[in-house]
């Protein structure tokens, strides 16, 4: 089954690119354009297999599957490659990275230039829905994308492509680092290195999530062996420049910092709270405080379909525009910490709290965010390889193809 998933994300990856990079694609192998209703029906069906595939063998191994993570890294990285060459599917965020990538390579400044600024091949790639929007990305980010455009030029396609590629060798490079120091290598080959899920929605879709993913990882495992204090600078350096990829990883940092403060270590909290925003603070300068300007706006977005959706649609007819973005802002942080009280009494007792703490922030983040995508589940999917605990890994899994359900736009956009 879980081959099978990733089968079908390949065919429309290869069939059916989303209607923006279809005009750039970057497969080798081009199949006759699928229609929208056909390539819906076969990524939702992709999701379905992937889901229920991964669960299965997650199952299979806690009754006693034990087999070699180095056999599943492999399968797994064979599944990444694949997708990794095929045109992205399920946004065109990769259009929009392209473009922001384009911009800094020339000297311009993302943060003010819009992709609708830029014109010409770049911008003719990204949706409508960003053509007109400043990059909401951080620093580091920006560079990435960069490099990737300088690679490419004037051609977006192998902007894309570096893109797309440098996204495969992130994921790869974070599943190898998982199976070296997770306390069990095979669970957490299934649940990263080859869980066709996340390499449909994540891989597949090219997303900086996997970028994410890799830094929060070293930082955890890092903050798991500190003893001296420029292990904690080191581990304040990768919270920073985990945030200065995307600001929503700041989660990472509160989950590193709370066991500390609790534990009585305030000495070791302020070294890696000092070192993270020292490291952001720097990074951001480089552009200067307007870089920060686009986030303001993306703040408010709620994605649709979503629950908070519904509830803004009432509270708008209530209160107002203004009365309904103020609720959301209230309450969905309010709920988050609510939830991850939650999930953290599931965790096991043994767990270090420096490792489930970040994991079920990350995990709440995604359940109640109201801008939430199937790809940002790449940050709790990595941190739960490093506990030993199948419920919640078996929820997140869920959680992660419903959001790919409610948001498959069958590679041609919404």
């Amino acid at each position: 089954m879980a081959a099978a998933g990733v089968f079908l994300f390949g065919l429309v990856g290869a069939s059916a690119p989303n209607r923006n990079t279809l005009r750039a694609p970057i497969s080798w192998l081009r199949l006759p354009a699928m229609s929208g209703a056909l390539s819906e029906v076969a990524t939702c069906v992709a999701i379905v297999l992937s889901c229920v595939g991964t669960l299965l063998l997650l199952n299979a191994h806690n009754q006693g599957w034990r087999p070699d993570p180095r056999t599943l890294f492999r399968v797994g990285a064979f599944a990444v490659l694949l997708v990794a060459d095929l045109t992205p599917i399920g946004s065109s965020d990769t259009a929009s990275y392209a473009a922001y990538g384009r911009i800094a390579a020339l000297g311009g400044d993302p943060y003010v230039t819009t992709p609708a600024q830029l014109g010409g091949v770049y911008a003719h790639l990204v949706s409508d829905a960003w053509r007109n929007t400043p990059s909401v990305y951080g620093p580091v980010a920006t560079w990435w994308q960069a490099v990737a455009a300088f690679v490419g030029g004037d051609r977006p396609w192998l902007t894309v492509w570096a893109l797309m590629l440098a996204n495969a060798a992130a994921f790869l490079g974070t599943g190898y680092l998982l199976i070296r120091v997770a306390a069990d290598p095979v669970r957490a080959a299934l649940v990263w290195s080859a869980n066709p899920l996340l390499i449909g929605v994540l891989v597949g879709g090219g997303h900086l999530d996997t970028v994410v993913a890799m830094f929060a990882v070293s930082a955890v495992h890092l903050a798991r062996q500190a003893r001296r204090w420029h292990a904690d600078l080191a581990v304040g350096a990768l919270v920073g420049l985990v945030c200065a990829v995307k600001i929503s990883a700041a989660l990472v940092g509160i989950g590193l910092v709370w066991p500390l403060l609790r534990g009585g270590a305030w000495q070791r909290a302020v070294r890696v709270a000092g070192a993270s925003v020292l490291t952001l603070t720097i990074l951001y300068a480089l552009y200067g405080l307007h870089a920060l300007a686009p986030l303001t706006a993306a703040s408010h977005m709620v994605s649709k379909p979503s629950l908070w959706a519904v509830f803004e649609y009432f509270a708008t007819a209530l209160a107002g525009p203004g009365g309904a973005a103020a609720s959301v802002s209230i309450l969905w942080p309010a709920l988050m910490l609510w939830l991850a009280v939650v999930l953290h009494r599931h965790v096991p007792t043994e767990a270090p709290a420096i490792v489930t703490v970040p994991f079920v922030l990350a995990f709440a983040w995604i359940l109640t965010t109201p801008w939430s995508m199937p790809w940002y589940a790449g940050l709790a999917c990595a941190l739960a390889t490093l506990l030993c605990e199948l419920r919640l890994t078996q929820m997140l899994v869920a959680a992660t193809a419903v959001l790919g359900l409610l948001h498959n736009s069958g590679g041609h956009g919404w």
